[in-house]
C-alpha cells in the first residue's frame, strides 16, 4: 500500500529540515513519497527544500487568502492532485515524525479494512520540553471532540477527497483541515481509530495558526460561532441533529455584543 506525506509550510525554515529528516528516516520508506507543499516561503525555506530536492516533490504557490486555515486546506488540495498514495499522511512542516510511524500506521490500515481515519496522540514539545497531548472529555456529546492535530492524521486519500468535498472548505475562513476532519469522521462517519501511542511531536508555538487567537479573544468568539454553524450544517447535510442549541446560542449572543 503506497503513501504520500503532505507537508504544507510556511516560513518554516527554523524546523522545516527535522521535518523532512524525519521523514526520509522512516523505518519504511519504500512506496513512499515526500510531497513539500509551500506558499513560496521567503525565508531560507528555499535553501533546505534545495538540500533534499533529490529526495522530495516540492511544489510551491502563493496564498489565496489572509487567512491561514485555507491556505493549508488550498495547498492540501493541490497535494492531492500531484501526490498518488493511497495513504495521506498530514504534516505541519514546524512538526516531524517519530520513526516507526509510517510503518505502523500502513500496518493498522492494512489490518482493518474499513478503516478510513488514524489519529495518534501526539507528543507535544513547547520550548524543548515534551508531554503527551490529551484527549478532553466533553461535558456534552453534541458539541465537536478534542482537535486531534493535523500532524497527527493519517487517512486513505478518497476520504480526504470526501472530507474536502463534503466540508464547505470555501466557508468557515477560521476552520482548520483538522477540525473538518475531526468532526466528520469522528461525529459524523464514524469510520477511524485512536492509536494512544504516540507517533508524532507536535510543536506548539506561539506564531502556529492556533497559537495566533488566544482564548476568550474576539476572535475565539467568531471562531467559535463559525464552529457551531458548521457543525450545525454537516449534521443536517447527513440527516442528523445538532442538539447543542444553547451553547451555539449563548455564542451566538457574544458575537453580536461583539458587533461580529
Amino acid at each position: 500500500m503506497n503513501s504520500s506525506i503532505l507537508i504544507t509550510s510556511y516560513n518554516k525554515g527554523a524546523y522545516i529540515e527535522q521535518c523532512i529528516l524525519s521523514c526520509i528516516n522512516q523505518d519504511f520508506s519504500k512506496g513512499t513519497e515526500i510531497v513539500i507543499l509551500d506558499n513560496c516561503s521567503d525565508d531560507n525555506s528555499d535553501r533546505i527544500f534545495n538540500k533534499y530536492k533529490n529526495k522530495i516533490k516540492l511544489f510551491k504557490k502563493e496564498r489565496i487568502s489572509n487567512y491561514p486555515a485555507l491556505n493549508q486546506i488550498d495547498l492540501i488540495k493541490e497535494g492531492l492532485s500531484i501526490s498518488t498514495g493511497n495513504i495521506i499522511f498530514l504534516l505541519d512542516g514546524d512538526d516531524y515524525l517519530l520513526k516507526n510511524k509510517v510503518s505502523e500506521v500502513s500496518n493498522l490500515f492494512k489490518k482493518n479494512a474499513d478503516l478510513e481515519v488514524i489519529f495518534d496522540v501526539a507528543l507535544k514539545n513547547i520550548n524543548n520540553e515534551f508531554s503527551q497531548f490529551k484527549i478532553r472529555k466533553k461535558i456534552s456529546k453534541d458539541i465537536w471532540p478534542t482537535i486531534i492535530n493535523t500532524s497527527s492524521i493519517s487517512l486513505k486519500r478518497k476520504f480526504l477527497i470526501d472530507t474536502l468535498e463534503h466540508t464547505f472548505i470555501n466557508n468557515y475562513n477560521l476552520l482548520e483541515i483538522d477540525f473538518r476532519i475531526n468532526v466528520y469522521s469522528r461525529n459524523i462517519k464514524k469510520n477511524f481509530t485512536i492509536i494512544k501511542e504516540p507517533y508524532t511531536v507536535y510543536r506548539q508555538l506561539e506564531n502556529s495558526i492556533m497559537g495566533n487567537i488566544k482564548k476568550y479573544s474576539k476572535t475565539w468568539w467568531q471562531k467559535r460561532k463559525q464552529a457551531h454553524t458548521f457543525m450545525k450544517n454537516i449534521y443536517s447535510n447527513n440527516t442528523m441533529e445538532y442538539k447543542n442549541k444553547l451553547d451555539f446560542l449563548l455564542t451566538s449572543f457574544i458575537n453580536k455584543i461583539l458587533k461580529f
